[in-house]
Formats: C-alpha cells, structure tokens, sequence
C-alpha cells in the first residue's frame, strides 16, 4: 500500500500543486518560464531513466542488456501508438505545436465550451498516456526495493509540477473556474495510480517482469523527453536556453540519485 501511496503523492499531488500554483499564484505564467521549467523536468526525468530504471533493469535481468533494451524500445513503440491513437481522434497532425493549447488538446475547450465535456476526456487521456508508464516505474520499482520506489516517485512529482501549470494555465485563460482547473489537473494524476497498481502487480511475478516493466517505462519516458518536451520548448521559446536548462536537470537528477 505504501507504493499506491508514493504512486498518488507523485501524480495527484504534482499535477494538482502544479494546477494550484497556477490557479492562485500565478493565474497565467508566462509561455517561456513554462517552457523552462518542463525542460528542468525533462532532464529530472532523463536522470530517473538513465541512473535509475535502466541500470536497475540490467541487474534484475541478470546483467544481460539485450531485454532491458528491447523492454525500452518496446516502451517507445507503445507510446508512439496510442500519441498515434490520440492525434486521430482529436484531429491532430502530429506535428511540433507552438502552444500548450495544442500540445495537450486544449485549443477546443478554450475556443468552444458546449464540447468542453468531449474535449477534457480527449485532453485526459492524452495525459494519462505520459503518466500511466511513471506510476508503472514507481511501481515496479518500489515493489523491488522501496527506496528506488520512493526516488523515482520524488522525481516524478518533480517532473508533474511544471506539467501541472503548463495543463491548467491555459483552463485559466479559457474561463474554467480555478476550482474545476485544480480538480481537472489532480484528476490528469491520478492515472498514476493506475500505473503503479499495474506496477506492483507485474513487481508479484519475477525479477525478470520487473527488470522489463523498468524499462518499458523508461523508453515510454525518454519518448515523452526527447519526442515532445524538448523540441516543443525550442519551438516555444525560440532559444538553446530549454535544453541547457534539460541538461542542468539531468546533473541536479544524478545528484539527487546519488544522495538518496
């Protein structure tokens, strides 16, 4: 039950303090600190997957990187198909987006709100396709040594905070009422949750089910880094500042890792 726990603290409790920040503190951050704080969050989470997930899944599967690396690919194929899934219902190209409105399918909640309804389910579950695979880590991770459960579940809320802002800004701006951006957000994190009852589900099989949900996880995340977040920053802010900020992540992350 503590990895529920941790597993809720990193999804619900990130994405909703991100939605609160920006309901009570900040009302509408600006595009470019946004951008600079998702692009810290991408380099945290880089330092989950390269000096937590992998190096974990290489010696649950017996120091072999042959699965850990097919579990990784494996991971950015899944991600792929349902970002794939995602961008044929809401009409999407797939293309690089210049604003969160587009990034998380929001443009329509905010342009017609009698389709609020259909537009924040499509706009949830285009979240919960990022957040299943964190609460899976956090899972499968925690079930084999909670230590590792409690650092990948502390870098995830890291990560969800900004992420939290950048979803509930744009409600803000749209009129959605503060209390309804902030339930809105914390609902966005409760799917990891889910992820992490999953987590700890496949944790119950093997260490070698382990070492693979590891690293499918953390292929889903180095997809979400380096496929979405860091060239939608660049776009976005229209500097090299994001991925020198991405790179400050990864050190603060490894750092975080080795203190832990």
């Amino acid at each position: 039950m503590q990895i529920i726990l941790y597993s809720a603290i990193a999804g619900i409790l990130g994405m909703g303090g991100g939605g609160i920040v920006s309901a009570i503190l900040l009302r509408r951050p600006s595009e470019r600190i946004t951008c600079w704080l998702l692009s810290f969050a991408a380099g945290i989470m880089t330092s989950i997957v390269c000096f937590g997930l992998m190096p974990e899944a290489v010696e649950l599967a017996g120091g072999r990187i042959e699965a850990p690396v097919a579990g990784l690919v494996f991971g950015v194929g899944i991600i792929l198909v349902l970002n794939r899934v995602v961008d044929r219902i809401t009409g999407s190209t797939g293309e690089i987006h210049h604003t969160h409105e587009e990034l998380y399918h929001q443009s329509s909640i905010i342009k017609n709100r009698t389709k609020m309804i259909r537009s924040g389910i499509i706009m949830l579950s285009a979240l919960a396709l990022h957040n299943i695979p964190e609460g899976i880590a956090i899972g499968a991770g925690g079930s084999h040594d909670e230590g590792l459960g409690v650092l990948i579940a502390l870098m995830i809320l890291l990560h969800n905070i900004p992420e939290g802002m950048a979803v509930a800004a744009p409600l803000l701006a749209g009129g959605i009422s503060k209390l309804k951006v902030v339930l809105l957000t914390a609902l966005c994190g409760f799917t990891t949750v889910i992820g992490g009852v999953i987590g700890v589900l496949i944790g119950e099989i093997s260490d070698f089910a382990v070492a693979m949900s590891l690293a499918a996880a953390g292929g889903a995340m180095l997809y979400v880094v380096f496929g979405e977040i860091i060239p939608q920053t660049v776009v976005m802010t229209k500097s090299r500042a994001a991925p020198l900020i991405t790179l400050a992540g990864v050190i603060i992350g490894l750092i975080i890792a080795q203190l832990a």
